[in-house]
């Protein structure tokens, strides 16, 4: 063979080529799959009794600035449960701790802001963002990538509303009476603090891409609180936002919100390449409802897992046969794993998938 003759064979690949093949990620990016890819929100924990442990008497956020913690956590349910991505371990509120606001997650409440934003000179509270905010991010995502081999690994973030509700609220709400009292009164500056917060969010989003996160979730949890009319005027621009400015990394972005069903079209008109859908809309209609040309993620009712493991089995198969013909869809709950889940039940659930999806080609 001559020096220039091209090898036969197959060829070698990279890590980052052998990511990049992974059924997760071609599920986000639409093509065929060997198999359903299975991940879980909040999977980095929660139910693990291994995460318990290593998080004994560690705050929440402390424990999120630990690289070597954020680690472990995040690769314990990859080992585990042999889900096919794993989602980096990490809290909404972690870029607003980094920029200086006065804020702790207290356990069996949630964040909890000391001194809530309502004014405009709040605004002045919310700097930029940048890199060197969060070194640990960074050296985390490094360790990560170099445990995870072909295993993607997803990057979050909190969307602008989710953000805005709680800095405007002080914590955790179920009528958001303050985040849409200056929504509805004070249009100009609500505007400017969702943008100021998808600034603070697309920064954070880029250092956890540029650090070798494969993927990126954007997590709207409570803007299922909002009318169709709401979101588009009042939030979707900051969201799209986030979505433009990550896009030229060209990893995919998905979206994510609970109680969003009449929200689906237009969290996918957003910008994100994966709407995640909770457990109240079946599939086949949410695809009617985002239109295509966008993958969906979900959707078991987490509180299945609960229950015998041939009704979790029944329930899956709904899910499975409500995706067929679907262009990308990546198995999920439709919601966060519950602190009282069994860890086999997900274990158990992530082969179910993966059997029952198993495409042979001869």
């Amino acid at each position: 063979m001559s020096a220039n003759a091209s090898p036969s064979g197959p060829q070698p690949t990279t890590p980052r080529d052998a990511v990049r093949e992974s059924a997760f990620l071609k599920a986000c990016r639409r093509e065929p799959v060997p198999h359903t890819p299975v991940w879980f929100m909040r999977q980095a924990g929660r139910s693990l009794p291994e995460y318990r442990k290593v998080r004994e008497g560690i705050p929440m956020l402390e424990s999120c600035m630990r690289p070597e913690l954020v680690t472990e956590i995040t690769l314990q349910p990859v080992r585990r449960h042999n889900v096919d991505a794993a989602i980096f371990f990490s809290d909404i509120v972690v870029p607003l701790k980094a920029i200086g606001i006065d804020l702790d997650i207290k356990p069996g409440v949630g964040p909890v802001v000391e001194n809530p934003i309502r004014s405009r000179a709040d605004l002045a509270r919310l700097r930029d963002l940048t890199p060197e905010d969060v070194t640990y991010v960074t050296e985390a995502i490094g360790l990560l990538t170099a445990e995870l081999g072909e295993t993607p690994l997803i990057g979050f973030a909190g969307a602008p509303f989710t953000l805005a509700s709680y800095l405007v609220e002080g914590g955790p709400s179920r009528t958001y009476e303050n985040a849409k009292a200056i929504m509805y009164g004070d249009p100009q500056l609500w505007a400017d603090l969702l943008d100021r917060l998808a600034d603070i969010t697309a920064a954070f989003l880029k250092v956890q891409i540029e650090a070798g996160a494969s993927a990126v979730q954007l997590f709207d949890s409570w803007v299922g609180a909002l009318a169709p009319a709401d979101y588009r005027r009042s939030v979707m621009p900051a969201s799209a936002k986030v979505f433009e400015a990550v896009k030229g990394y060209g990893v995919p972005r998905i979206h994510f919100g609970v109680g969003t069903g009449e929200l689906l079209h237009l969290m996918g008109e957003a910008g994100a390449d994966v709407v995640g859908v909770d457990w109240r809309v079946p599939l086949d209609e949410a695809a009617r409802r985002v239109g295509p040309g966008k993958a969906l993620q979900g959707n078991l009712d987490p509180t299945v897992l609960f229950s015998t493991q041939e009704a979790v089995e029944a329930r899956t198969r709904d899910v499975l046969d409500a995706a067929t013909g679907l262009e990308g869809h990546i198995f999920n709950l439709g919601h966060g794993v519950m602190p009282a889940t069994d860890p086999d039940a997900l274990t158990r659930l992530v082969d179910y998938v993966h059997t029952r999806t198993e495409r042979r080609t001869y």
